[in-house]
């Protein structure tokens, strides 16, 4: 038999290893634990908020749809709802509720597996910031080490507060005041006593209980929740009654769509392009852009009404199942920002946004760019050009023969009537005299970012590019020479009002003041004298182009106000044709009229600049002699002082 000393020894070795391995499993249990110290610096995902230029709500970004609220806008009949049926000793233990630990382990002992959890708010706050979902022994330890940790550092308030911001609800809802909006459409602040006791219900098992899933069940769920309240004397018997007759659910299950899908998912991908953004759908950001709600909706109905005529059109033409599309962009000639975009008639049925995705030819939308680089090398508007058939000679003995689309030609015109009746044969002649690298050089700087070709070909606007580029290309005509960048975004502030991200204007000047001047005033004679006529009716000072392709497959109207360049575009996906004479003229002016028309229906006349270096003179459209004022021939034509048509 050992002695008393040895005894001792070996009782003391246990006692030492027992230690140890308490200590180790201990040490384990809490190794990798995260740091909780700096709980209260923790924001949870929240939803980032999407302004239209007069701050209205256009969309909502989230990756969970929360609004986190501060505790006192809870009212106090939710947090006793939710502690009554979460956690009745609340504000009484330090984590962790040993009773119902043990409690719980009793009835999962008696049952054989891992059913009770006994989990304090705590403990579900701690499992829910950094803890797996699992049910094991080892994840339930971990936590109530976390629980009490996180007791010990924060007040009662502080945890109730987290906690309701982060607790899922069901229905995608995240937190109170989410669950709150998307069950009762209204704040947390003003839910009644029935509507409390609901969301209090909701926690144990969200979608189960949803009033949206489960009207029933909820109801259920609610009276149980209201019952517990009353045995707890926490309200009266009459509360626990009227609460009990509320309705379950106020609000609805509807899908809401933005005002402006288009225009949301080009913001979307803009902010991708911004270092430090892209994880901005969860940090509860406010972006404030330039969309002008009020005619983003007239913007709509303005192509979806003429794409309806243009499919009647279509099937007296032998079309079965027309589908044309169509897209238009507005920008604001001072400041670059897109008031308006529309990338098709139905987001819903297609996402392609075709006034920034699609690449298609111009066709005479383009020539503005021809005429304006050789206003920059000193030509007049009042100078002429031939009008007159044309042939190239091609490799392998082919030839390229421009022809007009009217197909009958008028000799000598001026370069101001050819853009006018927007003339092919004048301007390939041009653009053989003046280069068609000048002519990229230009377009580039004014704001085409596709890909441009050195071919003569280039005048009819054969080079693919997008709606906005063009449209955008067009905004140093109105504006004195500068060019400005589009831009979607004014600002960005966080949850708490601070800059984000802050639109600095990016503006250059492309041209002289003097002939961006005369190009508005070539570009006005296509409306007064020329393919443009059917927008004559706008009695307010306005300029643009028509422009159509090869058989009809793409119908232009771009265009300018002093406030606003736009640009619309009619076509089908598949690039077929719309129908004979479907020109810019027919296809999208009807859209850009409309729209024009309405923009600049309440606003204070504005004029195009006549800067100083420029006169307006009359001359003879055909020839560019000057004539007198009470000519019939005579129209007015800007050039410059020091030119001699």
């Amino acid at each position: 038999m050992p002695s008393p000393i040895k005894r001792t020894f070996l009782f003391i070795s246990f006692i030492g290893i027992l230690t140890g391995l308490l200590t180790g499993s201990f040490l384990g249990l809490v190794y990798d634990l995260p740091e909780i110290n700096h709980l209260k610096l923790f924001k949870p995902s929240s939803v980032t908020t999407v302004f239209s230029s007069d701050n209205q709500i256009i969309t909502r970004f989230y990756l969970e749809k929360r609004f986190p609220v501060s505790i006192d806008k809870i009212p106090k009949s939710l947090i006793d709802a939710l502690i009554t049926t979460e956690d009745r000793s609340f504000f009484d233990h330090s984590g962790v509720n040993l009773k119902a630990v043990l409690r719980a382990i009793v009835q999962d002992i008696k049952v054989g597996s891992f059913k009770q959890g006994a989990s304090t708010l705590t403990q579900q706050l701690a499992k829910t910031l950094f803890l797996s979902p699992e049910k094991s022994i080892i994840r339930k330890i971990r936590e109530a080490i976390l629980a009490v940790q996180i007791e010990r550092r924060y007040t009662k308030n502080e945890i109730l507060e987290l906690y309701l911001n982060l607790v899922y609800l069901g229905s995608g809802a995240y937190g109170v005041e989410a669950a709150a909006k998307t069950y009762f459409d209204r704040s947390v602040t003003d839910l009644t006593l029935g509507q409390a006791a609901l969301l209090a219900g909701l926690p144990k098992a969200p979608s189960v209980y949803s009033p949206l899933n489960n009207p029933l069940l909820a109801k259920k769920r609610r009276a149980i929740i209201l019952k517990q309240m009353r045995l707890a004397n926490i309200i009266s018997l009459q509360a626990q009654t009227l609460a009990n007759q509320e309705p379950v659910s106020i609000k609805p299950r509807t899908t809401t769509q933005s005002s402006a899908p288009f225009f949301v998912a080009f913001l979307k991908n803009n902010l991708k392009l911004h270092p430090g953004l892209t994880s901005g759908f969860s940090n509860g950001l406010n972006i404030y852009t330039t969309l002008d709600l009020k005619f983003q909706t007239i913007a709509q109905t303005c192509v979806n009404n003429q794409i309806e005529r243009l499919k009647r059109r279509m099937k007296k033409n032998g079309v079965k199942n027309p589908i044309p599309e169509a897209a238009l962009v507005a920008i604001d000639i001072r400041t670059g920002g897109i008031l308006s975009m529309v990338g098709g008639t139905d987001f819903n049925k297609n996402q392609f946004n075709r006034a920034v995705q699609a690449r298609r030819q111009p066709g005479s939308a383009f020539k503005p760019f021809v005429y304006a680089t050789a206003l920059g090398k000193g030509y007049s508007q009042a100078q002429t050009l031939l009008d007159a058939p044309l042939r190239y000679a091609q490799e392998q003995g082919k030839t390229w023969e421009v022809k007009n689309f009217s197909r009958n030609y008028s000799g000598e015109m001026t370069l101001r009537k050819a853009l006018a009746l927007s003339k092919n044969t004048p301007v390939v002649r041009l653009l053989e005299q003046i280069g068609p690298k000048a002519v990229i050089d230009f377009a580039q700087k004014a704001g085409i970012s596709s890909p441009l070709h050195p071919y003569l070909s280039l005048a009819l606007g054969t080079a693919e590019v997008s709606l906005l580029e063009l449209t955008s290309a067009y905004v140093p005509f109105a504006n004195k020479g500068i060019q400005v960048t589009p831009s979607s975004i004014v600002r960005i502030t966080d949850a708490d009002g601070g800059i984000v991200f802050q639109n600095s204007i990016n503006r250059q000047s492309i041209m002289s003041r003097q002939d961006a001047a005369i190009m508005v005033d070539m570009l006005k004679a296509v409306i007064l004298e020329g393919t443009g006529k059917r927008a004559g009716h706008i009695k307010k000072d306005i300029a643009g182009k028509t422009g159509t392709t090869d058989h009809y497959k793409d119908a232009y109207f771009i265009g300018i106000s002093p406030q606003i360049a736009l640009g619309v575009w009619v076509g089908n996906d598949d690039a077929t044709t719309l129908g004979r004479y479907e020109t810019g003229a027919r296809a999208a002016l009807p859209i850009w009229s409309a729209y024009m028309e309405a923009f600049l229906k309440d606003k204070p006349v504005q004029y195009f600049d006549i800067p100083d270096g420029t006169k307006m003179i009359y001359i003879h459209p055909g020839t560019g002699k000057i004539l007198s004022q009470s000519d019939s021939m005579a129209v007015r034509a800007l050039i410059k002082t020091k030119e001699k048509p």
